[in-house]
């Protein structure tokens, strides 16, 4: 009779259990991310802080020079600061900050938010994630590069088309190249507030007759118009604070006009013409550039606590 061979004892398994802190440790330790994390908060309104100090001080410091009057600089229609016999008028610099920034949201707006529903609603997921990487390209070109591509490109071709354009540099090349600057910002936020539409609205409007078209701008847009009005505002808050190409393409002449065909200087224009010159530092012309700048900072401010007031006010919750 032949015993079963004996089956192999089975190695015994030991589980190491995961070590953890103890609680009184870890406890500190979550007690440490929070205070860096607060610093890392802090440290950004401090800079924020530290700068519009250094502004509103050499604003104050350019208002106390009794050659400069607050009535004129708010309401005058020449500024020659470096020229002999200088005046400091806001308007010219204003109306063309004003000026490039609406000519660049005429063209990036509505480009910006056809793209915006085509690649949400229309677009397969092929199709969009190739379109809007390469869209997104644009907002990586440095700014020179868009500056000599209006000077060089956008400018003469304009003339061929527009008569008594005939300045390398004007308003209507300036305002162009800025509104392709800002147009991935218009598309890829107005995208992201578009895909955010739930999907039962859109079968909703299906179910009632709607086709794809009328479900997308009589429905999906008016749900997502919070986000599509604040990508809009924060695209020209971008626009009024471009410097480089605005520079290049619109020349550095502060005229007060509204011809979209000559040449102007913005704010950000005079600024850099002002820190990269020969004036001196604490001069009346030194100082104001912090007036120009404490200008285009309560303005950039203004239009991004308007965009906030536009989220919060009509802003949709779904569930």
């Amino acid at each position: 009779m032949t015993t079963p061979p004996a089956t192999p004892a089975k190695p015994a398994v030991t589980t190491k259990r995961p070590r953890f802190l103890p609680l009184k440790g870890k406890r500190y330790f979550e007690r440490l991310i929070e205070f860096f994390l607060l610093c890392c908060g802090l440290l950004s309104i401090a800079i924020t802080m530290a700068i519009a100090t250094v502004v509103i001080l050499g604003t104050v410091e350019f208002f106390l020079d009794p050659q400069v009057s607050i009535w004129y600089f708010c309401t005058g229609t020449e500024w020659s600061a470096g020229f002999s016999d200088p005046k400091y008028g806001i308007l010219p610099l204003l109306t063309g900050t004003l000026m490039v920034a609406l000519i660049a949201g005429a063209v990036a707006i509505p480009l910006g938010l056809t793209t915006a529903i085509y690649l949400s609603e229309y677009a397969s997921a092929r199709t969009r994630g190739l379109v809007k990487p390469t869209l997104e390209l644009l907002a990586g070109i440095p700014t020179v590069v868009y500056g000599y591509f209006a000077l060089t490109a956008i400018t003469p071709f304009l003339e061929a088309f527009i008569p008594g354009l005939n300045t390398p540099t004007n308003q209507l090349s300036g305002g162009i190249v800025v509104g392709i600057m800002i147009l991935p910002l218009v598309a890829s936020m107005s995208e992201d507030a578009i895909r955010s539409v739930p999907r039962a609205l859109r079968e909703g409007s299906y179910a009632l007759g709607a086709n794809q078209f009328e479900t997308s701008t009589r429905v999906v847009v008016p749900a997502a118009l919070s986000g599509i009005i604040a990508s809009f505002i924060l695209a020209l808050s971008r626009a009024i604070g471009e410097t480089m190409a605005v520079s290049i393409a619109c020349g550095g002449m502060a005229a007060f006009s509204l011809d979209p065909r000559q040449g102007i200087a913005t704010m950000t224009t005079f600024i850099v013409r002002i820190a990269q010159g020969d004036v001196q530092h604490g001069s009346r012309d030194f100082n104001s550039l912090f007036a120009v700048a404490a200008v285009l900072f309560f303005m950039t401010l203004f239009m991004n606590i308007f965009a906030q007031w536009i989220l919060g006010r009509y802003r949709q919750v779904y569930q």
